[in-house]
């Protein structure tokens, strides 16, 4: 299944915070799209997703978002 989470507007840690929690409820194989603005995230989201076990499918960068695409481990 696919999932959004709208993390606009978070800062550090809490896109990947949010991430976490939401990832914790679904199957593996399922995928998650994160949208954040956060400068951080661009370093924060990979670096969570190869300490958790996930796979970081894609970034998608849009000028002033960028969309994280997250296959659960």
């Amino acid at each position: 299944m696919k999932y959004e989470l709208d993390a606009i507007g978070l800062l550090c840690p809490l896109p990947v915070l949010k991430a976490r929690k939401r990832l914790a409820d679904y199957a593996s194989g399922d995928e998650l799209h994160v949208t954040a603005d956060d400068p951080a995230a661009v370093v924060d989201m990979p670096h969570f997703c190869a300490q958790a076990g996930h796979e970081m499918v894609e970034i998608i960068d849009k000028g002033d978002t960028q969309t994280y695409v997250i296959r659960k481990g």
